[in-house]
């Protein structure tokens, strides 16, 4: 009888192992869509400035989950361009709903940003870098995705669009690269901001200074000729599906004066980020003891937790590094930069041509509804630098994905054997 037994019991392991082994081929993963655009042509002289919107690129449709996004700057021949001819400053991909049928599109669209913390029409991108965009990592990883395109979510008479805005400087043959590349307004021979408005009197460099059309000081024996140049931008993505566990996108800046309003968590309260801030040399500022280090920091109340799936910093040429930290002071994300050693495009020397990421084990670094965060933005002091950048883009997942059993497999019903 026990002989008997034994019989049915290996075909009863078999059945379950063929349907198991069934089972997750059917709800395998399917293989990351990519796919490679460009945008349209834009034009550059020596020490001239670019720095516009290209609305309605090409971009994958329907219900998807974005699962990368990178960009660089090449030729009409399809060669990537070095930072050292035209300095890539930023670029930023941004997402639209376009009423249908309007006469001004370029006007009548809700944008759609991330989701915070900063004030409405500032850092709103879904991803965004600049010099160091070839030697950084944006995938994000299994089982998460960025969830675009849900028809749910688009309102009715409206469709769903992107543009990509492109902030770049030729410095062939200008008299400062650094200067430029820091839009130092004494090089740009700028009083007014991009909208006419008078600069403030301490204002010595930023983004006021560098705006579409500004000019950088040449040398006097320029002679550089006019270059047609585009973005190439690579999109990976899959077909939204039910494993696809969704996080939010929030881009922390450490210039942000956030404070909170009366009896409020982090989802009222009132943001002001200034995107950019000066670095004073530590021999004009008589900080030489600290190391020459400029050290930033700001205290910031998410508004809703989750579970940390990506983090990456944004800076500028000085930069060493930026860190995040929760309420507690536990380290959550640090990223660092990498700086280039010789003369070709992704290794140019002397500027960040990449930052570090964090990739936490799905689960294992929590950040608790309304938790004040503080990122600090580290930067080299030993000589003085304008509009200089401490961003830091994390994605949240809100839950964690299901077990891959109850996920995937069905329940083995109980069997009972007589004998």
């Amino acid at each position: 009888m026990r002989h008997f037994f034994r019989v049915p019991l290996a075909i009863l392991l078999l059945a379950l192992s063929i349907t198991c082994s069934h089972a997750f081929r059917k709800y395998r993963q399917p293989e990351i869509k990519s796919a490679v655009f460009l945008s349209p042509k834009f034009e550059l002289d020596p020490g001239s400035v670019v720095n516009r919107n290209y609305y309605y690129i090409e971009f994958p449709r329907g219900h998807i989950a974005i699962k990368g996004f990178n960009a660089e700057v090449v030729d009409e021949a399809g060669h990537p361009v070095p930072l050292h001819e035209t300095y890539l400053h930023h670029w930023v991909l941004g997402r639209f709903h376009q009423r249908l049928n309007a006469t001004n599109p370029e006007q009548d669209y809700i944008l759609v940003r991330n989701s915070g913390i900063c004030q409405k029409q500032v850092v709103y991108q879904y991803y965004g870098l600049g010099s160091e965009t070839r030697g950084t990592n944006t995938d994000v990883p299994d089982p998460f995705g960025i969830e675009v395109g849900n028809p749910v979510d688009i309102p009715v008479g409206y469709e769903e669009a992107w543009f990509l805005k492109v902030h770049a400087i030729d410095t062939r043959e200008v008299e400062d690269k650094l200067g430029c590349t820091e839009c130092r307004c004494e090089l740009y021979n700028v009083t007014k901001d991009e909208k006419g408005q008078p600069l403030r009197p301490d204002y010595k460099g930023g983004l006021s200074c560098c705006y579409d059309h500004t000019q950088c000081r040449l040398r006097e024996d320029s002679v550089g000729a006019t270059r047609n140049l585009y973005m190439r931008y690579t999109v990976k993505w899959l077909d939204w599906n039910e494993f696809i566990v969704p996080v939010k996108i929030y881009i922390l800046d450490v210039t942000d004066t956030w404070k909170r309003l009366a009896n409020s968590t982090g989802q009222n309260s009132e943001h002001e980020c200034h995107v950019e801030y000066d670095i004073e040399s530590c021999s004009a500022s008589g900080k030489a003891d600290n190391g020459c280090t400029d050290s930033k920091r700001a205290s910031l109340a998410m508004p809703t937790g989750g579970y940390l799936a990506y983090g990456v910093a944004h800076q500028h040429s000085g930069g060493l590094g930026s860190a995040l930290y929760g309420e507690d002071g536990r380290l959550l994300c640090s990223s660092m930069p990498t700086y280039g050693k010789g003369k070709e495009a992704g290794n140019e020397a002397g500027y960040i041509v990449g930052m570090s990421t964090c990739y936490p084990k799905p689960g294992t670094v929590k950040i608790n509804d309304g938790e004040t965060m503080i990122v600090e933005s580290n930067y080299s002091s030993t000589q003085s630098h304008t509009g200089v950048m401490g961003l830091f883009y994390i994605l949240v997942a809100e839950h964690l994905p299901k077990p891959v059993l109850s996920r995937r497999l069905p329940f083995a019903k109980p069997v009972n054997s007589k004998v």
